[in-house]
């Protein structure tokens, strides 16, 4: 039952993302002065947070890569590993990491992570949660891999007035490829109940882009 979910998962995610070209981020950001601003500003303000302690850390919803690359710049890791559900921009990462000996891609369910239990020094899950069925289990999945004295970084879309409008305008032009994928709505006290209800004691919090973002640095209690 347990492998049957999770394929339903990421058939669903998969289904949903369709339209999503596996090279988006990279793509984007050469070709949009709007997402060049969108994402630079998240690497910034993300960058800031990461800890130059090494070991190894673990990005969920890593997409093409692209926030990846600004993880491994800035954290100084001897190892990245980069999960997804979506294969194609698993298979596009792998071509574009291929002569990293630092970081490696797999397509793997956020939900029931394939790693044992205390194995990362970090954990980043950046706007991902919001495309996600349980984001509780995925918060108490980030919890069991992480190790007792390392941390983990959540960014998600804060789900306030301003954020809905620029959403709905986004969706009705360029953003059209996106409808239907945030299948959660994550206000800032919906993902600090979330983060609190898997066990974790907020380091720092972030809002950014007008309040847009909100990035979480959380710790185990």
């Amino acid at each position: 039952m347990q492998n049957s979910n999770k394929l339903n998962r990421q058939q669903k995610a998969a289904e949903l993302h369709k339209q999503v070209p596996p090279n988006h981020y990279a793509r984007s950001i050469k070709e949009s002065f709007l997402h060049r601003f969108w994402h630079t500003t998240r690497f910034k303000e993300i960058g800031e947070m990461i800890e130059p302690a090494g070991g190894k850390i673990l990005d969920i919803g890593s997409a093409d890569g692209t926030f990846t690359k600004v993880i491994i710049e800035k954290s100084k890791a001897t190892k990245v590993v980069g999960i997804d559900v979506l294969a194609a921009s698993i298979s596009y990462a792998k071509r574009r990491f291929a002569r990293s000996k630092i970081v490696s891609f797999r397509v793997a369910d956020a939900h029931a992570l394939p790693f044992p239990t205390r194995t990362f020094d970090a954990v980043f899950c950046l706007e991902t949660l919001e495309h996600v069925e349980d984001p509780t289990q995925v918060a108490s999945e980030i919890h069991r891999v992480l190790k007792d004295d390392g941390y983990a970084v959540i960014l998600v879309p804060n789900e306030n007035i301003l954020f809905r409008i620029g959403w709905f305008f986004w969706l009705m032009g360029p953003g059209k490829i996106w409808k239907n994928t945030h299948i959660q709505d994550l206000s800032a006290e919906a993902i600090m109940t979330t983060l609190g209800k898997a066990n974790f004691r907020t380091k720092e919090t972030r809002r950014f882009l007008l309040g847009m973002l909100q990035a979480v640095k959380v710790v185990k209690k």
